[in-house]
């Protein structure tokens, strides 16, 4: 396969693509005229079709929503779906968030790994192809979405104006292979109480977290305190008794409650450590029960409160195909007189929305805590293992890396595969490889992006052959 050679060529091509892409913050921002989801994701947009276009590909702007790089004359068409906007950059980096520097052979920034710089890769592995003069039967469309992160209107978009691919898959998981994906949805819990200056402690604003797929990295409380003294006591006996990562400073007359935890993907809230939690666990130890948030912050620390599963509020569901459910709580803030709490959830492939939402609302019964549900579920994703599309990738990912013993997996993360018919999520993480997705210091080693331009090079031959 010559095709595959050329991309070592196209080494320093594709670092500096990967790298210009990154400096672009591509999070979605205020719908500007023509940029339905702000001025970065177009930028972003603009800059992969041009790239296309420049490497002598056919490509197509929709309306600022989405575009596509394409080439070849078949009937049939193999699409490889994926996205060049990021979730927000989050705090305490190494190096700047869209810098895309390089360091110890690893270009760093948000969207190195999710899903920029496989993007890049997936364009050069058709480059690649391109130049080598193979025929192929099938067309080759590289679909490019620009909200993935915040509500698939690119896609939407995209397929009123094009027909879907007849197969295809996205660079935005795992290796080997995504055969089925969990259910996800987004939900509130709605708080409301007396907001009253009459206690000990009143709670003036609370606020935490950057998406409801992230686990919050950050969390905070602005609180008003009668006995400064005291209340500062009852603080270092906290910190001497936990030692949890929660920080007070005094502004004028408020004191300001900081938690810091572990930012990490909201489909694998146990990989990281929520902010949000270690400042509730600090407020469920300063307040009593005569403050009007007492007991939403019982029942969170009791409940909700680093358990990942759902199990203690009446989600813990299992099934023997994806697992356990995963939970979690993403964002935090304070509305006048409602705390609101935004939960995203991955559900097992055989269950439902409504066994969530059933299972919750029970759970809640007696409570004043009130579950809002989202419109925006997105249905879980199953394709058998022995699909021609799944086997197809296997091969590709077997001789690819030597690694004959990985079978096809299920995972609770959404991708593009959910957006069409027989599609498949395809890398580019490894099986062991540290996941830094959606956290601080995301990056992506040159080896490891020269690595797969090859496996999808190879896999959008196999495909298109």
């Amino acid at each position: 396969m010559n095709f595959l050679n050329l991309i070592d060529e196209y080494k320093n091509e594709i670092v500096k693509s990967t790298q210009e892409i990154i400096k672009i913050r591509s999070v979605e921002e205020k719908p500007l005229p023509g940029m339905p989801f702000g001025e970065g994701p177009y930028r972003a947009l603009e800059y992969i079709l041009k790239l296309g276009e420049d490497m002598g590909f056919s490509t197509q702007n929709f309306d600022g929503y989405a575009g596509h790089i394409e080439f070849g004359n078949g009937e049939e068409t193999v699409g490889v779906l994926a996205h060049v906007d990021v979730v927000p950059e989050g705090d305490g980096w190494l190096y700047p968030p869209y810098g895309g520097e390089i360091h110890d052979g690893k270009i760093y920034g948000r969207g190195a790994i999710d899903d920029k710089g496989p993007a890049i890769a997936t364009l050069y592995a058709m480059k690649a192809l391109k130049e080598s003069g193979i025929d192929l039967k099938r067309k080759v469309r590289l679909i490019i979405g620009t909200n993935e992160e915040t509500g698939w209107g690119c896609m939407e978009h995209y397929f009123k104006n094009m027909s879907a691919p007849n197969m295809a898959f996205t660079p935005d998981s795992d290796f080997p292979v995504i055969h089925g994906e969990k259910g996800i949805i987004v939900f509130d819990l709605k708080f409301k109480f007396e907001r009253e200056q009459n206690g000990d402690i009143f709670i003036k604003d609370i606020k935490g977290g950057n998406a409801p797929n992230m686990v919050p990295d950050k969390a905070e409380a602005l609180l008003v305190v009668k006995d400064r003294d005291s209340f500062t006591e009852l603080y270092n006996k906290y910190k001497k008794e936990k030692n949890y990562p929660v920080s007070l400073i005094k502004e004028d007359d408020d004191f300001r409650v900081i938690a810091t935890g572990i930012s990490a993907h909201g489909s694998t809230p146990e990989k990281g450590i929520n902010a949000i939690s270690y400042l509730f666990d600090f407020l469920g130890y300063v307040l009593d029960d005569s403050n009007p948030i007492y007991d939403f912050v019982k029942l969170y620390n009791e409940r909700i409160a680093f358990k990942h599963n759902g199990e203690n509020i009446g989600a813990g569901l299992e099934d023997d195909v994806s697992g356990k459910l995963n939970f979690n709580p993403g964002l935090i803030k304070m509305v006048e007189e409602a705390i609101i709490l935004t939960i995203n959830v991955r559900y097992p492939i055989k269950c439902t929305s409504e066994d969530v939402y059933n299972g919750i609302r029970n759970n809640l019964k007696g409570t004043s805590i009130e579950l809002i549900e989202d419109s925006s579920e997105s249905k879980p994703l199953y394709v058998p293992k022995d699909d021609y599309l799944v086997e197809k990738l296997m091969k590709v990912y077997r001789e690819q890396t030597g690694d004959i013993s990985s079978k096809p997996i299920t995972i609770g993360g959404g991708t593009y595969a959910r957006a069409i018919d027989n599609a498949v999520a395809f890398g580019p993480m490894f099986p062991g490889q540290e996941d830094v997705a959606h956290q601080k210091n995301e990056y992506i080693s040159i080896d490891h992006l020269l690595k797969i331009t090859k496996i999808y090079a190879q896999a959008i031959y196999e495909l298109a052959i």
